[in-house]
């Protein structure tokens, strides 16, 4: 359950737009509405495909150039130190092979997820020194390494920082520290990538007169693989790097990445950074995860074809082991919040099992996150020491929630949407209190479906698709445009690929409209023929036969006649309820139920023989103005009185009626009981 938000459109400027530029009225409203009006902005967000800022606005890249070229001429040895996700792989296989090029001494160093964690460690300093390196340079990691690089130079090793994470306030004592998020780095583009970084140090190495186009022929397909994995705003220079690395990575002559499009099944289909993003990112975040980084450094910079489809295969199942351990983890987790809801009815969610893989976990309080929309954390027991993952919604700093806990930590770190962590076992009851305790000074927002506009089914169109491909490439900073189609009418519902994705017919008036649930099945669909819904829809064309066809992806759907609004404030004062959070007592009155609105709830199931969706829906069969925080007290009060069994957890939701012997009591039931307390205070 989500809130839908359309954007507000100024009209007078959507037609201005597309009268002085030549543009589809569509585009210009996209433009208008994503507030790229002035012909600066629609110049560079449209035709822009060089770099233009010179790579020494950003603050050491002359002392990192000096530095580095010291290196190779003088023929020191040269580690470039990287990390273990895609943007810290393609950062090292970007300036390995330049160097290289360069005949630099130059090895690379990926420590390993498991046992060194993220960034630059004492006991790797050491290897490296034992191999003669004399030069460290870190890419996508090093500007929090403070005690390292300290420890690194006293044993005659220097260092470059090239980074893009936000500087801790203590920089570390490093040669060069190249990070355009420094508070004294005048750069004009701050959002970077780690491999957006590399290639500017890249740029700056060739100099003033570098031919950055020649650049980006070689390295684009790196550096748009990194910025795409690690999901910086695809504006400004980096919607170049991406729109010049899909064209390469579509041509590519690059082994490693070839295999990659190969294992992907992508060879010869059109590329987006959206099927990137899918496909071959998280092969090679797999690797990290379960341990073949150096590999897939190795693989990108490989001259054997060979051996870059070995280690693409290897990647590949990797992946599919990741997918597999993904599985097990949810499937736990559903099986907890079955037994236990109130795990999901908190501000933080805050889930911890035993072993459960840390490479995996992050992915998983993404899981959790984008089901109950809500921030999530998941925690592993190991040995003395849990580790501990969370992401979060737009709007709320998770790392700053997390560290308001810092006294129950061993070790943290962070941004705003991302955060891990280590704690004792005995501190995990402590912190999920004092976390969620934070929530009620600093309050969760709840998230927002944000759509672009709404369409009039009568406009959907093969033509219509095509031109907003103007607009891509897609991604942060520049989402698939979403639109709205309201109040279509279901006239059928087909299951498709064997019963794993769905296809409905939808129509409004005369206009009928064929659209794509994927990954839905008909058991787990709500909704009926004859239902009146609202869609939420992204546009593609796919051609088949030579023959090009409209595809309407549907990401959310919605009763037309629900309140979606006044449910999920509804939802927040119940599970405020649960919580036991001060309400006042009109809100308390607002989730007490009726003897005849419980009534209506137990002959609907039972003339049902119970119910298999979620409450959400339940709600709209009811057709009542029962609120869906009445619903939930009266579904959990006949719950404790065993007229019913609710089994509801991340996946399924499913109630059974019980066999009732006698007559039951409402006053006997938990629930109940507490409103009237609360209310009675």
């Amino acid at each position: 359950m989500k809130k839908w938000s359309v954007a507000k459109l100024n009209k007078e400027s959507a037609e201005a737009i597309s009268q002085k530029y030549s543009l589809p009225m569509l585009v210009s409203m996209i433009l208008s509405i994503r507030g790229i009006e002035t012909q600066e902005q629609i110049e560079d967000f449209l035709y822009r495909d060089e770099i233009v800022a010179s790579p020494f606005e950003i603050k050491d890249m002359d002392k990192a150039v000096d530095r580095i070229k010291y290196a190779v001429e003088n023929f020191e040895r040269i580690c470039i130190y990287g990390d273990f996700d895609a943007d810290g792989v393609t950062s090292t296989a970007l300036l390995y092979s330049y160097l290289s090029d360069m005949g630099a001494d130059v090895m690379y160093y990926i420590p390993s997820r498991e046992e060194e964690g993220y960034g630059m460690n004492i006991p790797a300093v050491d290897v490296l020194a034992s191999s003669g390196v004399k030069l460290i340079v870190t890419v996508d990691n090093g500007i929090a390494a403070v005690d390292e690089i300290a420890y690194a130079k006293s044993i005659g090793i220097d260092t470059v920082v090239t980074d893009h994470h936000i500087p801790p306030e203590v920089l570390p004592d490093a040669v060069a520290i190249v990070d355009p998020h420094r508070e004294d780095c005048q750069s004009s583009f701050k959002e970077l990538s780690g491999v957006g970084v590399a290639f500017k140090l890249v740029m700056a190495i060739e100099g003033e007169y570098a031919d950055t186009l020649s650049l980006l022929e070689n390295y684009s397909d790196l550096v748009a693989l990194g910025t795409i994995g690690d999901v910086v705003p695809l504006v400004g220079e980096n919607r170049v790097f991406v729109k010049q690395g899909l064209r390469h990575i579509a041509n590519c002559d690059r082994f490693g990445i070839c295999a990659l499009v190969d294992e992907s099944g992508l060879t010869g289909k059109r590329l987006s950074a959206g099927t990137i993003s899918f496909t071959i990112v998280p092969r090679i975040n797999a690797g990290g995860r379960l341990g073949l980084s150096k590999k897939s450094v190795a693989m990108l910079v490989s001259d054997d074809e060979g051996y870059a489809y070995e280690v693409a295969s290897e990647l590949s199942k990797d992946n599919t082991d990741r997918q597999e351990i993904e599985r097990e983890i949810l499937s736990d987790i559903d099986e907890m919040i079955q037994q236990n809801p109130s795990l999901v009815q908190n501000s933080i969610i805050v889930i911890d099992g035993e072993n459960w893989h840390q490479g995996v976990i992050g992915i998983v309080a993404s899981r959790l996150k984008e089901k109950y929309n809500k921030p999530a954390i998941v925690i592993s027991h190991e040995g003395d020491e849990c580790r501990a993952s969370g992401r979060s919604v737009k709007g709320f700093s998770i790392s700053d929630a997390v560290f308001s806990c810092s006294d129950l930590l061993e070790r943290f770190g962070g941004h705003p949407m991302a955060v891990g962590f280590g704690i004792k076992e005995e501190n995990i009851s402590a912190f999920v209190k004092k976390i969620n305790d934070y929530c009620k000074e600093v309050k969760v927002p709840y998230p927002t479906l944000s759509l672009d506009c709404k369409l009039n089914p009568a406009q959907l169109s093969v033509p219509l698709a095509l031109s907003l491909e103007m607009l891509e490439p897609y991604g942060s900073g520049n989402p698939t445009v979403m639109f709205g189609l309201y109040n279509m009418n279901i006239r059928e519902i087909k299951e498709l690929s064997g019963g794993k994705h769905l296809k409905f017919i939808l129509s409004r008036g005369d206009i009928i409209v064929p659209a794509l649930k994927f990954s839905t099945t008909l058991e787990n669909c709500p909704y009926k023929v004859g239902d009146t819904i609202d869609l939420a829809v992204t546009l593609d064309v796919n051609e088949y036969n030579n023959t090009q066809n409209l595809c309407v992806n549907i990401k959310d759907i919605k009763y037309s006649s629900l309140d979606i609004d006044s449910a999920i404030i509804s939802k927040e004062i119940f599970e405020g309820f649960c919580r036991g959070d001060y309400l006042t007592n009109d809100e308390l009155l607002s989730i007490t139920p009726t003897r005849d609105e419980f009534a209506l709830v137990y002959r609907f199931l039972k003339a049902n023989d119970g119910y298999k969706h979620n409450v959400e829906d339940l709600l709209y069969r009811l057709q009542s103005d029962i609120s869906y925080g009445k619903l939930r007290v009266i579904l959990e009060a006949m719950n404790e009185l065993s007229l019913i069994r609710i089994y509801e957890g991340m996946y399924s939701t499913k109630i059974e009626m019980c066999e009732v012997e006698g007559k039951v009591n409402l006053d006997d039931s938990v629930i109940i009981n507490r409103l009237k307390e609360g209310y009675g205070e």
